[in-house]
């Protein structure tokens, strides 16, 4: 008999299984915006969106499975930005990964509940996005890059590596919403180490040509930028119209010294957007964005490339090479 009972448990057991399994909610399918300026697939851009998605996947999100991504991307129309954050919002996704300002800026405007992660902002506070970098408050989270602090430094050692400049060109992009704290920096810099500055504005790549040859009308013997991806994202075609004009120039990512520049000095821009992946993890595990520090970077490469500095008939200070992380033969 007790045998025949525990042979009805287990016969019972194997009937109710499958149903117990089918009874069972299926796991939830989280739906992460993407708003920026360029997508994944752009050549500019792919590497630094890889250290999003690699984090993504170290967290064990796996797109088509237990995430959905929805992107956006405005290109160098930031007028289509609003409409663009509003299609997020109107998707319900569970949280905005925003890249550089202006996107987490219209994504705020667009939404007041839906958290928004920041993959770089130059001075979220300064801005007037979040409240602090300890407690931001609101819906808004993730990375600073410290743009705006580094900007004397950037032209520090760009004065150092051409001993005797007097003039600096500025390129600055006046759409970005850090732009004009940015300048101030620059002129605060500039006065203590006594370099006149000419600033230049370019709003789009096709601005480009006309800034470098104004630079070469005004005299300028060096080049730094104030603003955004764009920068970025046009490295290639920057450094060229640099070497162009034989204007040496300190660029803010390694990438940039890796295309050609002769000089960068600033936050590794992959492991941001590496990093931006905690924090939707953190979001999607239930924690408030405005609860969630903001995080800065501590360790900044200085990239030296000294074949640019031969074709520009440099000689870099070994006191320079000395303080480089990495130095391009």
């Amino acid at each position: 008999m007790r045998l025949i009972g525990l042979a009805v448990v287990l016969i019972f057991s194997l009937v109710l299984a499958p149903l117990a399994a089918e009874a069972q909610p299926a796991a939830k399918v989280y739906r992460i915006g993407l708003l920026g300026s360029l997508p994944p697939t752009a050549p500019g851009a792919s590497r630094i969106w890889e250290g999003f998605f690699q984090g993504l996947q170290e967290l064990g999100y796996v797109e088509g499975q237990n995430i959905l991504i929805e992107g956006r991307f405005y290109g160098d129309r930031t007028e289509r930005l609003p409409a663009l954050a509003a299609e997020l919002v109107r998707l319900k996704v569970d949280v905005i990964v925003a890249q550089g300002p202006p996107a987490p800026e219209a994504a705020q405007r667009a939404t007041s509940t839906i958290p928004i992660v920041m993959t770089v902002h130059q001075d979220p506070v300064g801005s007037g996005l979040v409240a602090s970098l300890a407690r931001p408050g609101r819906n808004v989270t993730g990375l600073s890059v410290l743009t705006t602090e580094l900007v004397g430094k950037r032209l520090q050692l760009l004065k150092e590596a051409v001993p005797g400049i007097s003039r600096v060109a500025v390129l600055l992009d006046p759409t970005h919403p850090t732009a004009a704290l940015q300048l101030r920096e620059a002129e605060v810099a500039a006065r203590s180490l006594k370099v006149q500055l000419q600033v230049l504005e370019a709003r789009a790549p096709g601005d480009f040509a006309g800034a470098f040859s104004a630079m070469t009308n005004g005299r300028a013997r060096g080049l730094i930028f104030l603003g955004g991806l764009m920068f970025f994202v046009e490295r290639t075609w920057i450094v060229e119209l640099a070497a162009q004009s034989r204007l040496p120039a300190i660029y803010g990512a390694k990438e940039n010294a890796e295309a050609g520049g002769l000089m960068a000095y600033g936050p590794n821009l992959r492991e941001s957007y590496r990093r931006a992946a905690t924090y939707v993890d953190k979001i999607l595990r239930g924690a408030k964005p405005g609860d969630l520090a903001i995080e800065q970077p501590t360790k900044f490469e200085f990239v030296v490339n000294r074949k640019a500095a031969k074709a520009l008939g440099l000689t870099i200070p070994p006191s320079l090479l000395l303080q480089a992380d990495r130095v391009i033969e």
